[in-house]
């Protein structure tokens, strides 16, 4: 019998035991603290597999970056309620953009992929600070972005002439 069914079987059959006791009345089993490893755990084992070159596919990092960032998120739900997405849902882009990163460090260093972890990264924090009243982006960061960038178009442009 190869390991992975023998880790599969022995699965089942704790949470088969895991359920009917509960139905039973033996202990207080909640689902609301099990589901977020249906996202957590496969981020987990893609990590795992990559770094322990049991799978060499890089792309298999992007994924497991937004598995793994998914799953802390529903953690937090699951701990603090449904009412913490109003503050979290941020992660939700930047668990995309933490995929991408590990792809661009851990794969093939190809620069497009910066574009997208700059944009969805950059996007999912601003939306946090502001979450958060951190920094109220209306008044300084977005004014301070522009401005730096018209500075970099003109200086880019003098070079040029």
């Amino acid at each position: 019998m190869r390991n992975s069914n023998m880790v599969t079987g022995a699965v089942l059959v704790a949470v088969g035991c895991i359920l009917l006791l509960s139905n039973l009345g033996y202990i207080n089993f909640s689902w609301d603290y099990i589901w977020p490893m249906a996202l957590l755990l496969p981020g987990i084992y893609l990590h795992f597999a990559f770094f322990t070159k049991m799978d060499k596919n890089p792309g298999n990092l992007v994924p497991a970056g937004i598995l793994t960032t998914y799953g802390l998120m529903a953690y937090a739900v699951a701990f603090f309620g449904w009412g913490t997405m109003a503050d979290i849902w941020p992660f939700i882009l930047i668990g995309i953009s933490i995929g991408l990163f590990e792809l661009y460090v851990f794969g093939t260093r190809e620069k497009g992929l910066l574009i997208p972890v700059a944009i969805l990264g950059g996007l999912g924090l601003m939306f946090l600070t502001r979450t958060y009243f951190l920094l109220d982006l209306r008044k300084f960061l977005i004014p301070v972005i522009l401005i730096a960038i018209g500075l970099l178009l003109l200086a880019r442009r003098e070079r040029k002439q």
